[in-house]
């Protein structure tokens, strides 16, 4: 049974890849000026000449450097949304529902509207700030020594999310009305920033928390059996759930801080996954942030061509997605508990 299994986990992730690697050549071929596979291959692997350096140019200096915070995003956005609805056992969990995307707007739009500055590292540490932020009011509203804490953060979450882009409308509303086209655009979402100066943070930040993850997935595992239960295995249930917490709103405020708001991708991607991936497997973790990453991909090439010489903000395109998506699944789930 067990090399059965084992079997069907190698067989899957080696289709993931094959997908994986399709979808970047889409990528990096699709868009104003479009590519062949043959020129992105010989591109990527410098085997283009001297008359197709604009070609190149293209390649490393606009479309990688875009499709990889893509993928870096999916990724972590896909397992901050898995982090949430492990530790919170609530499978609607989503950090876009949390308000945590939204404190970490704010925390980003209050620092460009306060100095002017530009995307970089110090707007990471201000889209932290706003997402710890959230997390703190969020245990403080919920309830953190209360029995029904699981119960009430979603709905705290969802009250700090409105409550934190109040806030931000005001912000902008102050703002020079010059910076707030671009600003408004950004709280959109949109990869078209992207550049090789700060994709190291956000690739830093998914890549430790990831590592993080796996090392502590057995206690994530024995939460999901309820904190009685994970208590008597001699897990620290409070201390895990705070430090999954500030994990998924760091995995959070480096996404947001370059690419703006985007929902709804923790609240798909688990769900998905979970048809093909038990929710205690030692892979769940890497197969979501996979999925999450084709799925941003497919995304961004869907920003730019559904629009004629236009880019249609990435939020816009989630949301409009995971809208029909969470609204099926309310639906399944009621049919299910009718039969």
């Amino acid at each position: 049974m067990k090399n059965n299994a084992t079997k069907q986990m190698v067989y899957f992730s080696v289709i993931l890849l094959l997908i994986l690697i399709f979808s970047f050549a889409s990528a990096l071929s699709i868009g104003a000026a479009p590519l062949s596979f043959s020129q992105v291959f010989d591109s990527v692997f410098g085997l283009s000449n001297d008359q197709s350096s604009y070609i190149s140019s293209i390649v490393w200096d606009l479309r990688m450097p875009r499709s990889l915070l893509a993928f870096v995003a999916g990724c972590g956005l896909a397992l901050a949304g898995l982090i949430l609805q492990k530790v919170t056992r609530n499978p609607l969990a989503d950090p876009y529902l949390f308000g945590i995307s939204s404190g970490a707007s704010l925390g980003v739009v209050a620092l460009m509207s306060v100095t002017s500055l530009g995307f970089g590292f110090y707007l990471s540490i201000g889209a932290f700030v706003g997402s710890l932020l959230a997390v703190v009011m969020l245990l403080v509203i919920a309830g953190h020594y209360g029995p029904r804490q699981v119960e009430n953060m979603l709905l705290a979450g969802v009250a700090l999310s409105f409550l934190f882009s109040a806030f931000t409308s005001l912000m902008l509303y102050w703002s020079d009305p010059q910076a707030v086209t671009s600003i408004m655009f950004w709280t959109l979402g949109s990869f078209a920033r992207a550049d090789w100066q700060t994709l190291w943070i956000p690739t830093t930040v998914v890549s430790i928390c990831l590592v993080f993850m796996f090392l502590h997935q057995r206690q994530l595992t024995a939460l999901l059996l309820g904190d009685e239960s994970a208590t008597t295995l001699g897990i620290n249930v409070s201390r895990l759930r705070i430090n999954m917490l500030l994990l998924s709103s760091l995995l959070t405020a480096s996404i947001v801080a370059l690419c703006g708001g985007i929902g709804f991708v923790g609240l798909m991607i688990p769900h998905i996954v979970r048809y093909f991936v038990t929710n205690g497997s030692r892979f769940s973790f890497f197969v979501t942030a996979f999925v999450g990453g084709i799925f941003m991909l497919w995304v961004d090439i869907g920003s730019r061509i559904i629009l004629t010489n236009q880019e249609l903000p990435i939020g816009i395109i989630t949301s409009a997605i995971g809208s029909v998506f969470f609204l099926s699944l309310l639906y399944l789930r009621k049919r299910k508990a009718l039969d």
